[in-house]
């Protein structure tokens, strides 16, 4: 289904260019940037600003927002072996699938990755090459209307069960009042990487692992599992409106900024935009930790975030590497934090005065972000994707009603393991 619209996405692939006057050895350079929050404003922005200072050309060019259907268009693009983009934006759990079309960073970093999270430099790090260098980085929490829960009494909840039972409490409350247009909660259901992402926190918060473990057996077929998918079928359209089986990032952000929903789970980009000069909520919004599963259970906020590579069959592989060490440093990530609460990727950003003051959970949260759980595409390697949209799969199924949970994951164990049955 996602390739079928591949059509539509080339459509979509379009760009805008920057740079001064061209002189005799200036490159022109394309960088693909994601447009979800203001992803592409802060992108060209960028790029313009490292056109002039280098005399370069730099032409933006926006991907689909989806990460299913942007890691299609890439495979597509760099099978060909095309040169039309320099310089890739890369989701947290691609560089394994794509490390083959990507050029060793190292010679061009002078060091810089030493400035930024251990962990992810490990994890853009395939087979001894420096793969990608971090741009921001990600962890799902949950959003809160701190006005409703005030009015109505309610505490911001520790567990699912309570965000569920406050939810309900408050929605009924604002509906008997005249809110007829008010949701308890709103996240990401679609079937794509994002409902991979949402399913493995609601799971791995119920103490039922991540899908497939470190040594690469598959875990997901377990009672805790089981429990957590049991509860989040039972939000939709109770809590949830059936449209959020179609709601990716913008989609559920779209509900809860505009005023139509108590609990959202997002990234930390929706802080900025829930608090913008034209948002209905803005001051009414408080963020904290996703809830545990039960009194057993965890916080889980799934790791995310992005990185930019650049590709082996650039023309000017050198000029865009300069543009990726320039959008991945220090300054940009400063500026990125403050005018868009993306996360930066260096510890020591999270102790900058203007970074905190503009996004106080950065500090309170650190941990979540420090701390956030991986989805298995190490282990799986090449076979993420495939394991991704098994399980997306099942769990959408369930969420629509169509089986129940303990059967589901019986079947995807079966096909995982088939999966698996010559190694990942």
């Amino acid at each position: 289904m996602e390739w079928k619209r591949l059509p539509l996405c080339f459509a979509l692939f379009a760009g805008l260019t920057f740079g001064t006057a061209a002189r005799s050895q200036a490159a022109d350079i394309a960088i693909s940037c994601g447009a979800v929050g203001q992803e592409l404003e802060l992108c060209r922005a960028g790029a313009e600003a490292w056109a002039k200072a280098t005399g370069n050309t730099v032409k933006v060019v926006s991907s689909p927002n989806s990460a299913t259907e942007r890691l299609a268009l890439y495979q597509q693009l760099l099978a060909g072996g095309a040169s039309d983009i320099d310089v890739f934006q890369l989701d947290v759990v691609w560089p394994g699938i794509l490390a083959t079309h990507f050029i060793d960073l190292k010679p061009y970093s002078k060091g810089q990755e030493a400035e930024h999270f251990k962990t992810i430099i490990d994890n853009n790090t395939v087979d001894g090459k420096l793969i990608a260098m971090p741009l921001f980085t990600d962890a799902g929490v949950l959003y809160y209307r701190k006005d409703l829960l005030d009015k109505h009494g309610v505490k911001v909840p520790e567990t699912w069960e309570e965000m569920t039972k406050a939810a309900e409490a408050v929605q009924k409350a604002e509906r008997d009042a005249g809110n007829t247009s008010l949701w308890g909660f709103v996240f990401q259901g679609r079937a794509y990487e994002g409902l991979t992402v949402n399913a493995l926190e609601w799971i791995d918060s119920f103490g039922g692992g991540t899908i497939v473990d470190a040594e690469g057996g598959v875990t997901v077929n377990n009672p805790k599992a089981e429990a957590a998918l049991a509860l989040a079928q039972q939000w939709v359209k109770k809590i949830a409106p059936e449209g959020v089986l179609n709601y990716a990032e913008e989609e559920a952000r779209g509900v809860f900024q505009s005023g139509n929903a108590v609990f959202m789970r997002n990234w930390p980009y929706a802080w900025a935009l829930a608090n913008g000069e034209d948002s209905p909520v803005r001051g009414k919004v408080g963020v904290t930790a996703l809830p545990r599963g039960n009194d057993g259970g965890k916080h889980t906020g799934v790791l995310g975030g992005w990185n930019l590579a650049v590709s082996r069959y650039s023309k000017h592989p050198k000029e865009a590497a300069d543009l990726a060490m320039f959008l991945t440093g220090k300054d940009e990530q400063k500026r990125r934090a403050v005018v868009a609460s993306y996360n930066p990727t260096m510890p020591a950003l999270y102790e900058d005065e203007d970074v905190v003051r503009a996004n106080p959970f950065f500090k309170t949260l650190y941990s979540t972000f420090t701390n956030a759980v991986a989805r298995p595409s190490r282990v799986t390697g090449q076979n993420y994707n495939r394991v991704s949209y098994a399980f997306w799969g099942a769990v959408h199924e369930v969420l629509a009603g169509k089986t129940e949970a303990g059967p589901a994951l019986a079947r995807l164990e079966s096909e995982l393991k088939r999966m698996s049955r010559r190694g990942w």
